[in-house]
């Protein structure tokens, strides 16, 4: 038997000082526990806001390379090399902190 867990009860048991707080620590832990988590998200930002692969990579928690095989995998087109200088940058940006 699986037992529900309901926000409101961990705010009464002084768990947590109120429910924004609860969930947000519970989307920390399932965005830390789960990669499989962090990789739907990037696709999905990748596809739909003009992420470039760099970034969401760095999302996703994997290098840049991996990430074009995680979209190649799932049949997501490639969009690669920057349209702008600022895009350009943050690309750079965003693979040496992935680096450090």
């Amino acid at each position: 038997m699986q037992m529900a867990i309901k926000v409101q009860a961990l705010v009464n048991a002084g768990v947590y000082p109120d429910a924004n707080t609860a969930i947000q620590e519970a989307l920390r832990v399932l965005w830390q526990e789960r990669p499989d988590v962090r990789i739907d998200v990037a696709i999905h930002r990748y596809r739909t806001e003009e992420l470039s692969v760099a970034r969401a990579a760095a999302l996703a928690g994997v290098c840049f390379d991996r990430m074009k095989e995680i979209l190649a995998k799932r049949g997501v087109p490639l969009r690669l090399g920057p349209e702008t200088l600022e895009e350009a940058r943050a690309e750079l940006e965003s693979l040496q902190r992935m680096r450090s």
